[in-house]
C-alpha cells in the first residue's frame, strides 16, 4: 500500500463481528491491481467482538486500518471520523452489514473517469432491494417526500455504497443523520451527483440497528433542518487576481 492512496475505503460499524472478515476480503478482491486503495474500518464503541476481528484481520490484509470511537456516535459521525483518517483524495463507502457489494466500487470508479469535473458524488441506486417489504415501503414513502421537499434528483439517498471527493465531503456542513444527505448537501455546495445503479443483498448475519418508526421520526427533525440550509445557501464565484 501507498503512502497516499488514491482511494480509501470506508466502513463504519457496530456489532458486526460476522460480517467484517467476508466484507473486507471482498473489498480486496474487487480493487487490488486495479488502483491503490486502503480500508479504513471504524468501529462505534461495539459491544461484540468487532474490534478483535478487525484487529486480527490486520495481519493478513495490508490495506486495513482500524480506528475505534471510545463512545458509540452514531453512523454519521463514524464516516466522518474515517474520512478525516483517510489518506485518499477519493472515499467509497459501504455499509457494514454486507448488503452492499464491494464489487460495484470499480462501476462507480468507471463512472467517475467518464464524468465532468464537477461531478464530486457518485451515488449508488439500489433498483433491486433486498430487504423487508415494510422497509422498502418506508424507503419509498421516505425518498418521496425528501425529494420533493430537498429537488435533489436522487431516488435513493439511503445507499450506503457512494463514492466522492474528500475534500468536498470534509467541506460540508456537519450534523448527526447527515450521511442520508449527502447529494442535497453535495448540491447546495455548488457540485453536481449522479446516481448509480447497484447491486443490493440480503443481510446475512445480524440485525439492523434502526427500526422504521425511529428513521421516520428522526429523519422529519433532519429533513426540515436541511431544507433550512439549502434556502439559506450561496454559491460564490471566485477569481483570484494576478
Amino acid at each position: 500500500m501507498t503512502a497516499s492512496p488514491s482511494l480509501s475505503v470506508v466502513v463504519p460499524v457496530f456489532n458486526e463481528r460476522d460480517n467484517v472478515a467476508p466484507l473486507v476480503h471482498e473489498i480486496t478482491a474487487a480493487l487490488r491491481g486495479r488502483i491503490d486503495f486502503e480500508i479504513v474500518y471504524v468501529d462505534d464503541h461495539s459491544r461484540d467482538d468487532t474490534l478483535q476481528v478487525l484487529q486480527a484481520l490486520k495481519a493478513d490484509v495490508p490495506e486495513l486500518r482500524v480506528v475505534r470511537h471510545l463512545v458509540q456516535s452514531g453512523q454519521s459521525t463514524a464516516i466522518r471520523t474515517g474520512v478525516k483518517a483517510a489518506r485518499g483524495a477519493w472515499i467509497a463507502t459501504l455499509d457494514g452489514d454486507g448488503q452492499n457489494d464491494p464489487a460495484d466500487i470499480p462501476k462507480l470508479l468507471d463512472e467517475r473517469a467518464k464524468a465532468a469535473p464537477d461531478i464530486r458524488l457518485f451515488a449508488g441506486w439500489r433498483v433491486n432491494r433486498r430487504d423487508s417489504g415494510s422497509k422498502r415501503w418506508a424507503s419509498r414513502y421516505a425518498n418521496a417526500i425528501r425529494a420533493n421537499m430537498l429537488r435533489d434528483a436522487t431516488p435513493d439517498t439511503g445507499c450506503g455504497i457512494k463514492l466522492f471527493e474528500r475534500a468536498a465531503f470534509l467541506d460540508l456542513p456537519y450534523f448527526d443523520h447527515m450521511h442520508r444527505y449527502l447529494p442535497a448537501l453535495m448540491q447546495r455546495a455548488g457540485w453536481k451527483t449522479v446516481s448509480v445503479p447497484v447491486n443490493h443483498r440480503a443481510r446475512s448475519s445480524g440485525v439492523s440497528k434502526y427500526n422504521n418508526l425511529q428513521r421516520a421520526l428522526v429523519g422529519i427533525r433532519d429533513l426540515m433542518g436541511v431544507a433550512w440550509l439549502i434556502k439559506r445557501s450561496k454559491v460564490t464565484q471566485v477569481q483570484e487576481i494576478e
